[in-house]
């Protein structure tokens, strides 16, 4: 009986475990060398499903410039699509598509991911100037509250030491406009 178990158990594991075909390990060693991929114009449309969705948005980009004379978009506009989601959020992506249904127009994900990635870059350096406005006019606001050192003026040699009640007595000492107006009243009494 215990014999009987063991042999049903290993040809089930044999049974699970296939040989890969040539085909498969030939997209395995592509899959794990997806960084070097370059042109794929002669490759297969089936194998180029399996592959390229392992790759990154840069290699994706790199695969689909490098291709001359092919148009995969058939391949990757879903994973354009995929990296928008990925990138930008569920519901901008339901955005664009509610608005090419009420425009009735259609644009590949690719050219919709780098509008998108421009608009993103244009926000954030127009907000990065405007913090960089704010930076500049709190240090100017901090440079004018500032306390600033002046030069010490030494007194004039020519002081009045005397009560300025005669018909001599210079106005032109005295700093305040209320002072004047003080010293004017008690001089006509």
């Amino acid at each position: 009986m215990y014999v009987e178990k063991r042999s049903r158990n290993i040809a089930d594991k044999s049974e699970m475990r296939k040989t890969p075909s040539l085909v498969d390990l030939c997209v395995r060693t592509v899959i794990d060398n997806v960084r070097y991929l370059g042109d794929v114009g002669e490759t297969d449309s089936h194998l180029l499903e399996r592959i390229l969705p392992h790759c990154t948005v840069d290699q994706l980009l790199h695969v689909e410039t490098s291709t001359k004379g092919r148009d995969l978009s058939s391949v990757t506009d879903k994973l354009w699509k995929n990296f928008y989601e990925l990138q930008f959020g569920r519901e901008s992506m339901q955005i664009v598509i509610e608005r090419m249904k009420l425009k009735k127009v259609s644009f590949r994900w690719r050219q919709l991911y780098e509008a998108k990635l421009k608009d993103v870059q244009e926000a954030e350096n127009k907000a990065i100037d405007r913090l960089k406005q704010l930076y500049k006019k709190e240090d100017a606001r901090k440079q004018s509250r500032q306390v600033q050192l002046c030069t010490k003026v030494p007194p004039s040699s020519k002081r009045s030491f005397f009560a300025g009640s005669g018909p001599g007595y210079n106005m032109s000492n005295v700093k305040s406009n209320i002072m004047k107006k003080a010293k004017i009243d008690l001089m006509k009494r």
